[in-house]
């Protein structure tokens, strides 16, 4: 029998030097049309929450703690004449759901939405449910769209007791296109003199380059960054009347974009996501691992031939043993990236979960020049 603990990875010690940078280096940024970073101000979805039933399941729907399900049932069944009382009901294929969709800023009535069905009750699973007609409320609690439909749960479950298999989450599914709107967002582009686009992701750079492009395309004057976040756009003569041709124009625009130098952590996962700008600045790095094993061996202790009072006992030895490992030094060139630092520790065998460990320490000897986002 052998038990075993261990830290992953081994010594790793690197040194790492990059010269501070100024300015806008070469190619920190990306050109993508205007479209995919901006929007017109005014114009954002909007979030839809209703309540309603999931039928159709194979034995899998709440079971009687789940008191409000029962009720639903009941009240549903007695609009259709159908007298029953709730405490009387025992059903195990129907389950209660919590129904979210977002409205588009310019839905009409009959659009299709696609809508999310996640069970707040003790449901194993929604495979193979159908979703009642669900009415969708906005935050004002009018009801914009009814939500119906097959649900996919883009896995499966199968099995009982103990032999059981369950592939992705089985509690949560989806009805693509299974809202029908009845109430317009009401958003409307009519005859305008100035429109504003909103960034989705706020910064000075951005907001500048936006400008400067559309004033190239449009005219001097045409757009003025007001704040990292907005840039207001005079809208031409000829386009005065009819705005959504203007936009045609101006969101597919190239434009550069320019972002904060940032490093992801999921610790959970063990994931990490490194930014192009992220840079290193001089440091010397020792991660230190420990690997621990502990081994038992089980040896039979008999007593004397003929002996009366003796037992035969089974001992367990017990052996502890700790490693420690190294590695050789790794020397980067001046003004390199993290990616090649992240790609020289994973040459050394180094886990995620020692990139994470390396990356918070990097930051907080101010080594690291890059906003640390933990998820």
């Amino acid at each position: 029998m052998h038990s075993r603990v261990e830290h992953s990875g081994s010594w790793i010690v690197a040194f790492v030097a990059a010269l501070a940078l100024g300015g806008w280096p070469a190619g920190a940024g990306a050109e993508t049309r205007l479209k995919d970073v901006a929007s017109m101000a005014g114009t954002s979805s909007t979030p839809l929450l209703g309540y309603g039933l999931v039928i159709g399941l194979n034995k899998t729907g709440d079971k009687r703690q789940t008191i409000f399900s029962a009720q639903t049932l009941a009240n549903m069944l007695q609009r259709f004449g159908v007298a029953v009382p709730a405490d009387q009901i025992k059903i195990e294929n129907v389950a209660a759901v919590l129904v979210t969709a977002e409205l588009p800023a310019y839905a009409r009535p009959g659009t299709r939405i696609d809508v999310t069905a996640s069970s707040i009750g003790d449901a194993k699973s929604l495979q193979g449910g159908t979703l009642l007609a669900t009415p969708l409320r906005g935050g004002n609690g009018e009801i914009y769209a009814l939500a119906q439909g097959s649900l996919t749960l883009g896995g499966f479950g199968g099995g009982t007791g103990g032999n059981s298999v369950q592939v992705n989450h089985l509690t949560v599914g989806r009805v693509p296109s299974g809202a029908l709107v009845q109430i317009g967002a009401g958003t409307q582009i009519g005859p305008a003199d100035a429109v504003t686009l909103s960034l989705r992701e706020p910064d000075f750079v951005t907001a500048s380059r936006v400008a400067q492009v559309i004033n190239q395309t449009f005219g001097h004057d045409t757009a003025k960054a007001t704040d990292p976040g907005n840039v207001t756009l005079r809208v031409p003569g000829e386009y005065r009347a009819s705005v959504a041709e203007f936009m045609a124009r101006v969101d597919v625009l190239p434009i550069e974009t320019d972002a904060e130098a940032r490093v992801v952590i999921n610790e959970r996962t063990g994931t990490v996501v490194v930014g192009g700008q992220v840079r290193i600045g001089p440091a010397a790095v020792a991660h230190g691992n420990l690997s621990v094993r502990i081994s038992t061996r089980l040896d039979v202790s008999q007593p004397p031939p003929l002996s009366r009072t003796g037992e035969t006992k089974v001992i367990a030895n017990e052996q502890v043993e700790v490693e420690e490992g190294t590695q050789q030094l790794v020397e980067l060139e001046q003004g390199t990236t993290l990616d090649s630092v992240v790609r020289a520790l994973n040459a050394l065998g180094a886990t995620p979960r020692d990139i994470i460990a390396i990356m918070q320490a990097l930051s907080a000897a101010g080594a690291l020049k890059a906003k640390i986002v933990v998820m």
